[in-house]
């Protein structure tokens, strides 16, 4: 096994965890990820383990940032024009203030 499969304890990560879900859960998870910038696997074990997401800027980070908040305002638009607004929009639009919030007291307390 590679050292990428020890945990930050340097545990052994050999235990395989899999569960299904629906494309729309998938679509709302790859968000997530992207934008904390983490692993998948990562996210999803700190997600379980209720332990706190910190996102750490970076170029990627930024990137995912800006190309979700394209998509929010081409949703916005297509709400303005007379579509519903649906669950999965107010997900991520509370994602992407919660991370800018974040990065914003960081900056502040640089």
């Amino acid at each position: 096994m590679s050292l990428k499969n020890k945990d930050n304890h340097n545990r052994w990560r050999n235990k395989t965890v899999a569960f299904r879900v629906s494309p729309e859960e998938d679509e709302q998870i790859e968000i997530a990820v992207k934008l904390t910038g983490l692993t998948k696997q990562d996210y999803i074990t700190r997600r379980l383990l209720c332990k706190d997401v910190v996102v750490q800027g970076n170029p990627r980070v930024y990137k995912a940032l800006r190309n979700q908040l394209s998509a929010v305002l081409d949703e916005l638009q297509r709400i303005e024009a007379g579509a519903g607004m649906n669950d999965e929009l107010l997900d991520t639009i509370c994602w992407i203030v919660t991370i800018m919030n974040g990065m914003k007291e960081e900056t502040h307390g640089d």
